[in-house]
């Protein structure tokens, strides 16, 4: 039985992986009283008893949370603290290589949401060719309320509220948001993208869009279709054709689901690419989840949801 503790289960993250870990039988989650869920020495002795830990702390907290590790556990971070620190690995194990690498790791980053869709879509291209290393993109992601967490969620969910909040909010105006190192580091881009991250009134879900210009590509869309079919023959992401919607592609299209969809779609001209999943499946718990699986050497769909 694998001894599991989630250091900051009552976050939304952490809430996630506890519903879907709870169900499992080959799964014996450590619990802490209330009042002793922020004692050092309880969480010490709790991180210390598991075979695996969930971070699903704020940065600092996370890494104060590393320190208190000396024994063999398997650390999993969700937060941002560690993506792109020497000694961890990217937890993304649908890209090249990386599925091996996890699997013998004991510090593994968790992706962030907005950019698990961008490495999703990115990645694979600069790998195959299709674009350079120094090329300038754009990056369009919208997402469900949950992704801001219990205090976001309380104020979309409030019997009165803003009316500021009926419509979708774009952030991160300042162009300093916190994914974009690791959306330039892990897809080896030499610029950071033009990332406009909005967020509106439906719960969980996500939708990032890369725009392409045909004359930056070196090839086709037809070529990029396949590479990113080859690519997603396994895992948990997969390619297929956008969704008809007539017309349409809706951000809550994987609400609930911990997998991802990437998809190909635009004219000769101007290609879209677009990855839609859930912010708190493929883009959070869900991915931690799928982590911790492949540590195990089990399926890794094991307990979750798509």
């Amino acid at each position: 039985m694998t001894q599991v503790f989630i250091d900051g289960s009552a976050g939304t993250t952490g809430l996630r992986i506890y519903e879907r870990l709870e169900q499992r039988q080959d799964i014996s989650l450590i619990r802490l009283p209330e009042e002793l869920r922020k004692d050092p020495k309880a969480r010490e002795e709790a991180l210390n008893s598991a075979d695996i830990a969930f971070l699903c702390l704020p940065d600092s907290a996370a890494r104060e949370a590393v320190e208190l590790v000396h024994g063999s556990t398997v650390i999993i971070d969700t937060s941002t603290a560690h993506r792109t620190a020497p000694g961890w690995e990217y937890g993304f194990p649908e890209l090249a290589g990386r599925r091996q690498r996890i699997a013998g790791s004991r510090r593994i980053a968790n992706p962030g949401c907005h950019a698990s869709g961008f490495i999703a879509l990115v990645e694979p291209l600069i790998r195959a060719g299709l674009l350079d290393k120094d090329v300038s993109l754009s990056c369009f992601s919208l997402t469900g309320y949950s992704g801001g967490g219990k205090k976001m969620i309380a104020q979309y969910e409030a019997p009165t509220r803003p009316a500021a909040l009926l419509a979708p909010r774009q952030y991160g105006l300042e162009q300093r948001h916190k994914h974009l190192r690791e959306m330039a580091v892990i897809c080896g881009l030499e610029h950071s993208p033009i990332f406009c991250p909005i967020v509106a009134d439906f719960y969980s879900g996500m939708e990032v869009t890369v725009p392409v210009f045909a004359r930056d590509l070196r090839g086709s869309a037809e070529d990029v279709t396949r590479v990113y079919a080859h690519c997603y023959r396994t895992g948990l992401v997969r390619f297929a054709p956008a969704p008809a919607e007539d017309g349409m592609l809706s951000a809550n299209a994987m609400a609930g689901r911990d997998d991802m969809i990437v998809s190909v779609s635009g004219n000769e001209d101007r290609i879209l690419l677009t990855a839609c999943f859930d912010n708190l499946g493929k883009g959070a718990s869900g991915a931690a989840i799928e982590n911790m699986n492949i540590v195990l050497g089990v399926e890794d769909t094991r307990g979750l949801h798509g």
